[in-house]
């Protein structure tokens, strides 16, 4: 569960995968800590999604591909959570620090490579669902708007569309973060409903 077998498609379907996480992360960083509190989230899950999947007997009772080694990305997935948290210490609003390009993306794309190493694609879309539904809102918004002329939100991506309905940015801040955790926690939850 959670693992896709695409075969010759691998090598493709990870680079759009990485890809994928990178522009994902990116396009939530628009608020004053969004992007790095959710982060921070999907981070923790895979941290425990790296450990049980590099320990045989945890992986077997878990019905998940054991992956030797993967357990070293525990290590790596919490240096990333730790490096975050002391990023948004100073990256609340107001921020201080931002995080701009060069963080979202490599954020993005170090998720994107433990999800395919750990082979659980599936899991970082459902972990990762904050991110993916900002990447959505500015696609469904673009397809929109050329082929209607109308837009679905009044601004893509979606966290700005909140901001224009009056929230005020620590609030979508905050309740994105709880929607990120309560993923997280989703996708950790079916580790053993598969």
């Amino acid at each position: 569960g959670g693992a896709l077998h695409v075969g010759l498609w691998y090598l493709p379907w990870v680079v759009f995968l990485i890809m994928s996480c990178t522009h994902a992360v990116n396009l939530t960083d628009g608020l004053d800590g969004l992007a790095s509190g959710c982060v921070l989230f999907v981070g923790v899950a895979f941290a425990v999604m790296a450990y049980v999947t590099g320990h045989a007997k945890f992986a077997a009772y878990l019905l998940l591909p054991f992956v030797p080694g993967s357990g070293e990305l525990t290590v790596f997935c919490a240096a990333l959570c730790g490096a975050t948290l002391g990023f948004l210490w100073y990256n609340c609003h107001p921020a201080e620090i931002f995080m701009g390009d060069t963080g979202a993306l490599a954020l993005g794309g170090a998720l994107g490579f433990v999800g395919a190493v750990i082979h659980q694609e599936l899991m970082l879309a459902v972990a990762g669902g904050v991110f993916v539904a900002e990447a959505m809102s500015v696609m469904l918004q673009v397809a929109s708007f050329r082929m209607t002329g109308k837009r679905i939100f009044k601004i893509a991506p979606l966290h700005h569309h909140f901001q224009f309905l009056q929230w005020p940015e620590t609030r979508v801040t905050v309740r994105f973060w709880i929607v990120a955790a309560l993923l997280a926690l989703a996708s950790l939850a079916t580790l053993k409903l598969r």
